[in-house]
């Protein structure tokens, strides 16, 4: 029985081994003589990859076709890894990096640094908030398991060490050359950071200078794997003009990557990071073209374009670029005259028939050139120059409210045109006292915006009430946001329901002080100028618009943003039309009227001052709300500025824009042949 399993085993192992053979010799005669020339052509052709090439951005113009912002072409240099020697020859892959890197500084050029490690002395450390302002985030990277695989408490020189070993730096260590190896370190880190393959070259220097480009090509064997590629660069034709519209542009970060990439971005992408920039990236980035590579069996690489880049759309503003450029300076000028150090502001001058805003400056401003070699200093300035003030700052209106509250009353039936109230500087209620500016005896509506007094509107509060003041308020967008294109804040409009969320009680007092845009009223300039624009145009609120129009850089077309009525007020037209005579008078008989009794245009307007408290002395910040023609309105103004004493003071700069504007309006540049833009 023993002998017959044995032979029964042996025979089956002899018939699986023949079967075997003749499955591979079947195998190899199908692969050598049926379907010789498909195997060969796989072995031929190991390798397709596709790169993707930038696309320039579109462009941004001014209302009439006048260029802000453009592109210039620029050299980048890339390491492109179908050249470059592989991940395993550490030795080869320094030397290329070590030569390019002794050109660079030896032509003064900037190349990548984003590994967060500095040398003091022979002492390795972190980057800190001096050096980045994502100096965290970029240790956390750098210690995560993609990169260098460290504890979270690992310290600067357990980094290094980990870099040195990843990347075979440790002659250059051992030599005592620790700068050499940290230099050489930050590129290969980029290469990882940024996954680095023949799909995706990476950038190791921007913008490099026509000579380094020519020592590169002319000495291709000591920079192998080092590419130059053509880039578009952002240029402005007045980096001074409108940063805080215009915004700003820089490379794409890992968060953004990670939530973009199934949209087409690159892990190299640039992106819009603020201002229009940012607002309208889906049309200015434009569409990446493809570069086709192949690497035969032999190593052998061809490239091909199989599809071209295409710019972005090219975005229109609705600002006037001299308007604007006007604007900023007589803000300037006055702020530096208010107080040099320390006073700041802004302005803002909207079309009150759709919304269009014609040019809107803060200051202290910043020139975009120099936003990202700078930032470090930017940040830490006093008057925060970064701060977009006619969008994101907010100010309590002082008297700009009382034209609402005038509106409101009379809307309500609270007063009429000729009710009266006697001002004798003190108005009571209960046992709190609220003074007037001075002793202005019998005033009805118009008179009391002339004079803007106090106590008139005092009085329309305790009829009116907070919920009716709100209900108007709020129907002129203040406290709400108006709509624009970039970042804006919110704002305050004071009442019960604001001070629920802080369990603070709304006490008879706050009315009678929210009628004076007092309280815990917050408005932004961009609010002001719209509610301001409301008014003049009879009661209809636009939303507000930085872009006027899109053109399609495919087809041509031109896309208008157009007027868009958010709101129309329910208010009769007679009741807004004393409001705007109160509001003539402002500019025919009160303060301002000596500064616009110089210019041709006829204006109505409406001061306002609140006090704030700086290193513990009080000072009246100073706002103007204006409209123009006052016959038949066009436009609106609204200034705020800081420690200005006065709304007075700041008629300046009204009187100059407005000036400017009916002086030029008619001086249009026809630059965009595309299509037709309708001032």
């Amino acid at each position: 029985m023993g002998r017959t399993y044995k032979s029964g085993r042996t025979v089956l192992a002899v018939v699986l081994v023949v079967l075997t053979m003749i499955g591979f010799g079947y195998r190899l005669y199908d692969i050598q003589i049926v379907n010789h020339e498909f195997y060969a052509a796989q072995n031929n052709t190991v390798r397709t990859y596709t790169v993707p090439l930038p696309a320039a951005r579109g462009e941004i113009v001014d209302r009439n076709g006048n260029p802000l912002v453009t592109n210039r072409q620029g050299n980048s240099i890339v390491l492109n890894a179908a050249y470059f020697p592989s991940a395993e020859e550490n030795d080869a892959r320094n030397a290329i990096i070590l030569n390019l890197i002794n050109l660079f500084n030896a032509s003064g050029e900037a190349f990548v640094h984003n590994l967060p490690l500095k040398l003091s002395g022979d002492t390795v450390t972190f980057f800190t908030e001096e050096d980045s302002d994502r100096y965290e985030t970029d240790i956390a990277t750098m210690k995560s398991r993609d990169m260098f695989n460290l504890q979270d408490y690992a310290t600067a020189q357990n980094c290094f060490d980990a870099m040195v070993e990843k990347y075979g730096l440790e002659a250059l260590v051992q030599a005592g050359d620790l700068a050499t190896a940290l230099e050489i370190g930050n590129v290969r880190y980029e290469l990882t950071r940024l996954l680095f393959s023949v799909s995706n070259p990476v950038t190791i220097a921007d913008d490099v200078s026509d000579k380094t480009v020519a020592t590169i090509k002319e000495n291709a064997a000591d920079y192998l794997g080092a590419d130059v590629q053509v880039v578009a660069y952002r240029e402005y034709t007045d980096s001074t003009l409108a940063p805080h519209i215009i915004g700003t542009v820089r490379k794409i970060n890992a968060e953004e990557y990670a939530r973009l990439k199934n949209e087409g971005y690159g892990i190299e992408d640039e992106i819009g990071e603020s201002g229009i920039e940012a607002a309208m990236e889906p049309y200015l980035r434009g569409t990446p073209g493809e570069l086709t590579v192949t690497i035969d069996g032999d190593g052998n690489v061809t490239e091909e374009v199989t599809k071209q880049p295409a710019q972005g759309d090219t975005i229109v503003l609705t600002i006037d670029k001299d308007l604007q450029k006007l604007a900023q300076t007589e803000l300037a000028k006055t702020c530096l005259s208010v107080d040099y150090y320390r006073s700041t502001g802004a302005v803002v001058m909207e079309n009150c028939t759709n919304g269009e805003v014609l040019a809107a400056a803060s200051y202290p401003t910043y020139d975009l050139k120099d936003y990202y070699t700078k930032y470090n200093e930017l940040i830490k300035e006093d008057n925060t120059p970064l701060y977009n003030r006619f969008a994101m700052g907010t100010y309590a209106p002082g008297s700009t409210f009382k034209p609402m509250m005038a509106v409101a009353a009379l809307q309500e039936g609270a007063i009429t045109e000729d009710t009266r109230f006697n001002c004798d500087k003190v108005f009571k209620i209960r046992d709190m006292e609220f003074k007037c500016t001075d002793w202005h005896g019998g005033e009805n509506v118009r008179t009391a915006l002339r004079d803007s007094c106090n106590v008139f509107f005092y009085n329309c509060s305790q009829r009116l009430g907070i919920e009716k003041m709100n209900l108007y308020g709020a129907m002129f967008g203040l406290g709400d946001k108006t709509g624009v294109e970039i970042p804006e804040a919110k704002g305050i409009l004071a009442g019960p329901e604001y001070r629920k969320r802080f369990d603070m009680t709304w006490r008879p007092g706050d009315t009678v002080q929210a009628a004076i845009g007092q309280s815990d009223n917050l408005f932004t300039p961009l609010q002001l100028c719209n509610y301001c624009a409301s008014i003049a145009n009879g009661g209809t609120r636009y939303q507000m618009h930085f872009v006027k129009a899109r053109i399609s850089n495919a087809t041509g077309v031109v896309n208008e943003t157009g007027a868009n009525v958010v709101r129309t007020i329910d208010a009769d037209e007679q009741n807004i039309n004393v409001v705007k005579e109160g509001m003539r008078m402002v500019a025919t008989e009160g303060g301002p009227s000596y500064v616009f009794d110089q210019i041709d245009t006829p204006v109505a307007c409406k001061t306002g001052t609140s006090t704030v408290v700086v290193k513990g002395n009080k000072h009246n910040n100073g706002f103007l709300i204006t409209f123009a023609p006052y016959d038949n309105p066009e436009i609106s103004v609204a200034s705020a500025i800081e420690l200005a004493g006065s709304g007075s003071s700041t008629s300046q700069i009204t009187a100059a824009v407005i000036d400017y504007y009916y002086s030029h309006n008619s001086n249009e540049k026809k630059a965009l042949p595309e299509g037709t833009l309708i001032n």
